[in-house]
C-alpha cells in the first residue's frame, strides 16, 4: 500500500473533500461482501484480516497436493435470474466458472445398508420413496406435492436491507408471498422431527431428519423443501474452486474496485469517541481511523470484546445474555477428516454425499459425537482441482461438542492430539469397510476439530453457522436487520455485518455487506450504486494463491481451517 495511502487512516481527521472512509474488520464473505459494495457506492475501504486468507470459514487449505475444501456444501444462487444470483455476480463470486449441479441433494445408509435417496426432482423422489416403503404412500406423496410447489416459486429477498424497501418492492414481495402463504405456514410450523415419526418405515423416520446431511434438530420442513426445490433449478449447485475459490474471487472483485486487504492483522479495540465509532487499534498497537467501522467478525467477540460490553440493548442481551447460553442456540460445531486417495474412490454408487446411520458402538468411537452418523462426501466429484491427477479427496464429517475438544487442547496438548488420531484412525477403518482395499490406498487422514475453527475463524464455540434458523434467535436478529438497521443502542459509526446479525449461509452472509452499506449510504446521503462485475477469464486452480501447507504429522497438528 503507497505511503500516502497508509497516512490516509492514520488520521482521526479526513482531508476537505475526501471520500467518507470505511474501516471493515474482517475479511469473510460478508466483509468482503461489505468493502465491495461501499467502493461501488463511492467509498473508501480497507479491511483489516487475521488470518492470512480472505473467506473466514469459507476457507481451503493444502496438503502433499491436495486442496481440502471446508465450507460450501450448496450454495443458493448459482442458476441466472434471481436475485441470489444477481449478489454473487455483483461480488465476482462466480466469474469464469462452471457450477457442478447433482441430481440428489444427500442419500442416507443405515446400519444394514438399506438406503434412501434424496433426489431433487419431486417425481423421482416419489418413484424412490414409494419403492421404499409403500405403506408410507400417503406421507410421501404429501411431502413431494410440497416440493412441487416449491419448485414454482421464487423468492430470494437479498437485494434490498429490509427497512429500506420501496413500496413497489414490499408489492412484488406480498405477489410473491401471498399466493403460497398457507404453504409457507404450513411448512414453516410443522417441525421434521414431528413429521418424520409419522412414518412407518424406520429408516425413512430417521432419514428424512438427515436430508441436510446431519440433523439441525428443530428444523420445519421450510428449509429442506426450499433447498431442494432450489436444486432442483440448479440454483444450489457447487462453484468451481469451491469455497477458497469463492472467497479468492470477491476478494479480486474488491481489490480491483480499488479496495484494500491488510492480512495477519488482528483487531484488538474499536477507538470510540463521544459515543462514535472512530476507528480500531490492531494488536500492534497501532491505530487506523475513518468515518465508520463495520465488524463482519464473530458477533460475541465484537460486543464484548472489541467493545468491551458498553454497548448493549435489549435485543443485544436476549442473544447473548440468555439466547447464547442455552443449549442448541447455535449451529453445532463440526469435526472434519480429509482422506486424499490414489484412484477414483467410489463405495457403490454415484452419490456425491451420503449420511451413514452408526451403531451405538462405531458412535462411541468418534470423540465428542452428538449423534449416531458420519457423513461421506466424495469432494473430488464436486470441482476439479482439489486432488493431483489419479487421485481423489474424500470429506467426513460429523457434528461435535466443542467443550469437549476446547478442554482437552487447553489442559492436556497430547490427549487432544491422540484424540485427532483416533477420529482419522475410524475414518480409515469406516472407508475400508465400506470399499475394501481402500485402506492400502489412502495417503492422509488430516483432522480439524471444533476448537481448529475457533482459533482460526475466532467463531463463538467453533459454530460454522451462527445463530440455528427457525430459533428463538432469528426473529431477535431479524429485528438486529430490519429495525435496529445493524446498528448498536448508543454507538453512532458503527455497524455490523455477517452471519450473527444476518444469520447462516453463504447467500445471507453476502447480503448484509449489502444491506450494511445501503444503510450507510443512506446515513451518508450517498447514493448507493450496485453493477455485475464482468470478469470473464476461466477460473484456474492459480487463483488459490498461496495456501498454508500442512506437514504429514496432521492429524496431531490443527489444520488451517
Amino acid at each position: 500500500m503507497p505511503a500516502d495511502d497508509e497516512s490516509d487512516w492514520s488520521s482521526p481527521l479526513r482531508d476537505a473533500g475526501g471520500k467518507p472512509r470505511v474501516i471493515v474488520i474482517g475479511a469473510g464473505v460478508a466483509g468482503l461482501s461489505t468493502g465491495c459494495y461501499a467502493q461501488m457506492s463511492g467509498l473508501r475501504t480497507r479491511i483489516f484480516e487475521k488470518h492470512v486468507l480472505p473467506g473466514g470459514c469459507c476457507t481451503a487449505w493444502a496438503r502433499d497436493g491436495y486442496i481440502f475444501d471446508y465450507c460450501i456444501e450448496w450454495l443458493i444462487g448459482t442458476a441466472d435470474g434471481n436475485d441470489a444470483n444477481q449478489v454473487w455476480r455483483e461480488l465476482g463470486a462466480l466469474d469464469g466458472k462452471t457450477i457442478t449441479n447433482f441430481e440428489l441433494f444427500n442419500r442416507v445408509v443405515d446400519e444394514d445398508g438399506r438406503s434412501v435417496t434424496f433426489y431433487n426432482d419431486p417425481a423421482r423422489l416419489e418413484r424412490h420413496l414409494l419403492g421404499v416403503s409403500p405403506a408410507d404412500a400417503r406421507l410421501i406423496r404429501s411431502f413431494c406435492r410440497d416440493l412441487r410447489r416449491f419448485t414454482e416459486i421464487e423468492l430470494y429477498p437479498f437485494l434490498t436491507a429490509p427497512a429500506l424497501r420501496t413500496v413497489r418492492e414490499r408489492a412484488a414481495l406480498l405477489r410473491t408471498v401471498l399466493p403460497a402463504f398457507r404453504l409457507f405456514w404450513r411448512s414453516a410450523a410443522t417441525p421434521m422431527h414431528r413429521f418424520a415419526d409419522r412414518f412407518e418405515d424406520p429408516l425413512l423416520r430417521r432419514a428424512f431428519r438427515n436430508i441436510f446431511f446431519q440433523d439441525p434438530e428443530d428444523f420445519p420442513l421450510l428449509p429442506y423443501l426450499f433447498n431442494m426445490a432450489s436444486a432442483h433449478h440448479h440454483n444450489a449447485g457447487f462453484p468451481q474452486g469451491g469455497s477458497l475459490g469463492l472467497a479468492r474471487s470477491i476478494e479480486e472483485r474488491y481489490t480491483g474496485l480499488g479496495g484494500t486487504i491488510t492480512y495477519r492483522a488482528r483487531t484488538e479495540k474499536v477507538l470510540v469517541e463521544n459515543g462514535r465509532a472512530i476507528g480500531v487499534e490492531l494488536r500492534n498497537g497501532r491505530r487506523y481511523y475513518a468515518d465508520h467501522v463495520v465488524s463482519a467478525c464473530d458477533g460475541h467477540t465484537t460486543i464484548y470484546g472489541l467493545l468491551g460490553g458498553r454497548y448493549t440493548g435489549p435485543r443485544i442481551d436476549r442473544l447473548y445474555e440468555d439466547l447464547l447460553k442455552r443449549p442448541g442456540a447455535l449451529f453445532p460445531a463440526v469435526v472434519s477428516a480429509f482422506v486424499g486417495i490414489r484412484g477414483d474412490y467410489a463405495p457403490d454408487d454415484d452419490a456425491h454425499s451420503t449420511t451413514y446411520l452408526l451403531s451405538d458402538e462405531d458412535a462411541a468411537e468418534l470423540p465428542g459425537a452428538l449423534q449416531n452418523s458420519l457423513v461421506v462426501q466424495l469432494r473430488s466429484r464436486y470441482s476439479d482441482g482439489f486432488a493431483p491427477p489419479g487421485k481423489s479427496v474424500v470429506h467426513c464429517t460429523y457434528f461435535s461438542d466443542f467443550a469437549y475438544w476446547k478442554e482437552l487442547r487447553t489442559t492436556d496438548r497430547k490427549a487432544y492430539w491422540a484424540q485427532k488420531r483416533k477420529v482419522a484412525d475410524f475414518v480409515r477403518r469406516f472407508l475400508e469397510r465400506l470399499r475394501p482395499g481402500t485402506g492400502r490406498l489412502i495417503e492422509l487422514v488430516d483432522v480439524a476439530s471444533p476448537a481448529t475453527t475457533k482459533r482460526y475463524t475466532g467463531n463463538h464455540n467453533g459454530s460454522i453457522l451462527a445463530w440455528k434458523a427457525f430459533s428463538d434467535a432469528d426473529d431477535v436478529a431479524a429485528d438486529l436487520v430490519g429495525k435496529d438497521r445493524m446498528r448498536l443502542p448508543g454507538l453512532s459509526g458503527f455497524s455490523m455485518a455477517g452471519q450473527w446479525v444476518g444469520m447462516g449461509g453463504l447467500i445471507r452472509a453476502a447480503s448484509t455487506g449489502r444491506f450494511a452499506t445501503q444503510y450507510l449510504c443512506e446515513e451518508l446521503g450517498v447514493e448507493f450504486t450496485a453493477w455485475e462485475s464482468k470478469g470473464t477469464e476461466p477460473w484456474h486452480s492459480g487463483k488459490f494463491g498461496q495456501l498454508p501447507q500442512l506437514d504429514r504429522r496432521s492429524p496431531q497438528e490443527d489444520t488451517g481451517s
